[in-house]
Formats: structure tokens, C-alpha cells, sequence
């Protein structure tokens, strides 16, 4: 009875606190977390039987520990837990239904990849990930973060091929956490990140348990958080964010071409509007005369500068982008066609911009949609508005000067200690082959160096 009463002093008399007694054997659960079908199903049951006080021999739930300490109890109670108080106190898992199921990934779709992804329970993602990697050699080491919200944590490595130095760092960040609370997975990525002054992010964050598999072969470390519906993958390279891994499933012939789309649109994202006010305002004597008189007659109503231009229709592109993705999705294709079609056009027929950035700008955004990482589109239009800026005093050599920024900048930053820019500088042939330049399967059979030392082949002869 102390017991019970003290468990009422720590909830405070909490209105969702359930305590009953049942011939003198105390039920105590969290009805908020808790199915009251498993209660009864499990216990109330099982309790009503004679001769049934072990429980732990007629339980037919299946997860019953026997607890030793107070803190235990606590801790059992938050995580949906039914605690029997007897000669001896146990612990009932009788969770409620409180997760979506397993659907179909949304914000990384792929046409021939898998279609399961991540939902909100940590055990969920757990099995997604083991279902796929049969072995025991992957590892789940567990830890909690929050004074709080005591969030699980989950590190997993396939232990004969991950580095014990990237293991040893990653989980030494983690222990080193002292915060109230953290509830998503994007929170813990910022705690956990190399530098946090820079634009780009150096974790990976994915929904998809096919891209965490593959990484975890080739030596990552995969972070689950519960209540999240995303994994973290660490090391993340530049590289991985330009080609997403869903690229192993095409045939690399093809897929190299893809990728090299890809490179061509990060170079137009990044600077294109600042390439063109570059020309159009400083360096006229690099466009071909019918060109540039062609540029001049679309300009001659507009009032102002073409770096000024440029800025108001980007910044009104970023509020479009942020309200798409604000809106539900009913909404959203209609807010793109209105901002798109009817103010582009109203703009150009009032002489408030020229017809040519109305292209250069759509170019630019068009490019842009080809990333999916949120944080990477986001980190480019900061390169973005900085190379314009850049153009303005000093025309293409502001250009020159923007990428220069920007390659240094990259090259500053690292994950998990290994370069940003890998596998580029430093150069690692295998990963090069996964990450830029795809090669057959069949001769794709080494780890990178910077990522293992123990297990270095993945294919045989």
C-alpha cells in the first residue's frame, strides 16, 4: 500500500493515473498509453483464475519482467506498461495502438524501390531494418536523452565492418547530451552534428529502411529515435545528398547519365540568376549582339536593376516553395499554378520584371527540384542569394568569387571527422563508384577504406 501511494504522489493524483485492487493485488497503468483490451486480455483475466497469483506462469502476455527497483517502476508505467504490485511487483507490456502503420514512403518516393518506410515506433523501424539485414552481427546499443522525455535512442553498426572510431564518436556525442527533451530525430541531428555554423547539413535524414540497410553494409552508423519517423545516417558527404541511394536500382548505364543531369542542375540552381545579372548588367561585351539587343528591348520597361529584379523574384519563389509545402496538399498544386501563371504574367505585362529572369528564375527553381533534402535546398538558396550579392560590386568576378566561397566552405566541413567532400578529396575509388559514378553491380566489391578497416570485400571473385 506505501507503494501504491507513493507511485499517487509522484503522478500527482495524475486524472489519467488508473490504480485498482483486486483482492488485495494493486493494477496500476497509465490509461493515456495503455489498451484497456490488453488489460483485460492479459491480466484482469488471468488474475480472476485461482491459484493464479505467479503471474509470470499464467501471463500469456508477451513481454512480463519482474521489477527490482522504484525507478523501474516509473519508468515502466511511462512506457505503457501495466505494473502488478503482489508479493512481488511485475511488469505488463500492454501498449496501446498510438502508430500509424508501415506506408508507403512520401517524402523519398522511387518508382522500382521498395515501398515500406519508417512510422513513428522505434521497434517498427528496428524489425523494417533487421527484416532486411538477417545477421547478428548488427548491433542496437540503446541509450535515453531528455531530463524529460527520456527519448530512446537507438545506435546500430554491423559490428565487422563499421570503424570503432566512428562508433566510439558518435556514441560519446550522445552520452554527452544533457537536455530537457528531444522529440524528433531532426533535434538529435543538430546535437550530434560536427560543426552547427554551417549551411549544410552533415547528417542524412531518411524514411527509407532499404536506404538504411544499404548503409549500414557499407560501414554508416544508423540512428533511431522513438516517436520519429526518420533515421539518421552518419557519415553524410555532399556527394550522397546530389545522388540519392535509390540509384542502385536502375541499371548504372543509364543512371550515369541521370547523374549527370544532376550535376548540371546544381550548377544552374546554384548560379544561374547570379551568372545572368552578371552578364546582363556588368558584362554586356560577353553576349552576342542579337542577343543582347534582344535582352535590352525585354528590359527597356523595367525600372529597375537586374540584380534587384533577380532578388524580388527569387524571394517571391521562396515564399511560393514555403507555402506549397505549408499547405495541405489539396491546396498546394493550386497556390504553385496561381503564383506561377497568373502573378508571372501580371508582372511581366506591368514592366515590373522581364520576361528573361521570368525563365531564369523558373530554370533555377526547376533545377532545384531535382534535390529532396529539404536542408540542402534551403542551404543553396543561401548560395544563391550571396553569389547575386557577390555580382552586384564586381560583376563575373563576384561569380568567380561566390563559387570559390562555396568550394571552400564544403571543403571546411566534415562528418563523423571524415571530409565533406569525399569521395572526391580525399579520393576513394569504391565510393566514388557508389556515390558519383556508377559502375556494374558485378564489379562493385569493395568497401571504402574510410569507412571500414576490418571487412573490406562485400562480393566474392
Amino acid at each position: 500500500m506505501q507503494l501504491v501511494d507513493k507511485i499517487k504522489n509522484t503522478f500527482n493524483n495524475s486524472s489519467d493515473l488508473i490504480i485498482k485492487n483486486n483482492n488485495n493485488i494493486y493494477i496500476v497503468y497509465l490509461e493515456s498509453l495503455c489498451s484497456q483490451d490488453k488489460i483485460n486480455e492479459y491480466i484482469l483475466k488471468v488474475l480472476t483464475i485461482k491459484n493464479s497469483k505467479k503471474l509470470q506462469d499464467n501471463n500469456a502476455a508477451p513481454n512480463t519482467k519482474v521489477v527490482k527497483s522504484y525507478d523501474e517502476i516509473i519508468n515502466f508505467i511511462l512506457n505503457g506498461f501495466t505494473i502488478i504490485i503482489d508479493k512481488q511487483v511485475y511488469a505488463v507490456e500492454t501498449k496501446g495502438d498510438l502508430i500509424r502503420g508501415v506506408e508507403s514512403p512520401t517524402t523519398e518516393p522511387d518508382l522500382t524501390g521498395p515501398k515500406d518506410s519508417f512510422n513513428e515506433s522505434i521497434q517498427t523501424n528496428l524489425g523494417l531494418i533487421k527484416r532486411r539485414i538477417k545477421s547478428p552481427l548488427l548491433i542496437s546499443d540503446d541509450y535515453f536523452i531528455g531530463r524529460y522525455t527520456k527519448t530512446k535512442v537507438s545506435i546500430l553498426y554491423i559490428s565487422n565492418i563499421a570503424k570503432k572510431d566512428i562508433i566510439d564518436n558518435i556514441i560519446t556525442k550522445i552520452k554527452n547530451i544533457d537536455i530537457d527533451g528531444i522529440t524528433d530525430a531532426s533535434h538529435l541531428k543538430q546535437l550530434i552534428s560536427d560543426k552547427t555554423n554551417t549551411l549544410f547539413p552533415t547528417a542524412i535524414l531518411t524514411e527509407r529502411p532499404d536506404k538504411v540497410s544499404q548503409d549500414l553494409l557499407d560501414g554508416k552508423i544508423v540512428i533511431l529515435v522513438d516517436s520519429s519517423p526518420f533515421a539518421i545516417i552518419i557519415p553524410a558527404f555532399f556527394a550522397d545528398f546530389v545522388n540519392p541511394a535509390v540509384d542502385s536500382y536502375k541499371k548504372y548505364t543509364n543512371i550515369n547519365f541521370i547523374k549527370l543531369i544532376r550535376f548540371i542542375c546544381l550548377v544552374c540552381t546554384l548560379f544561374l540568376p547570379a551568372f545572368y545579372v552578371a552578364l546582363i548588367s556588368y558584362n554586356q561585351a560577353s553576349i552576342p549582339l542579337n542577343l543582347l539587343i534582344n535582352f535590352a528591348i525585354q528590359r527597356q520597361s523595367v525600372p529597375f536593376p537586374s540584380y534587384i529584379e533577380a532578388i524580388f523574384i527569387l524571394i517571391i519563389c521562396a515564399i511560393l516553395r514555403e507555402s506549397d509545402i505549408r499547405f495541405p496538399a489539396n491546396y498546394g498544386s493550386s497556390i504553385s499554378i496561381v503564383g506561377a501563371l497568373v502573378m508571372g504574367d501580371a508582372a511581366v505585362n506591368a514592366g515590373i520584371v522581364s520576361p528573361i529572369m521570368i525563365i531564369v528564375i523558373a530554370v533555377t527553381y526547376i533545377t532545384s527540384m531535382v534535390f529532396t533534402d529539404i536542408e540542402v535546398i534551403y542551404s543553396f538558396r543561401y548560395v544563391r542569394f550571396l553569389s547575386i550579392i557577390l555580382v552586384c560590386f564586381l560583376g563575373l568576378y563576384g561569380l568567380y568569387m561566390a563559387i570559390f566561397f562555396f568550394l571552400i566552405h564544403i571543403c571546411n566541413l566534415t562528418s563523423a571527422g571524415i571530409p565533406y567532400t569525399f569521395p572526391l578529396a580525399p579520393f576513394n575509388k569504391p565510393y566514388f563508384n557508389k556515390a558519383i559514378f556508377n559502375i556494374s553491380r558485378k564489379k562493385d566489391k569493395y568497401r571504402s577504406s574510410y569507412l571500414t578497416n576490418k571487412n573490406y570485400r562485400k562480393q566474392g571473385d
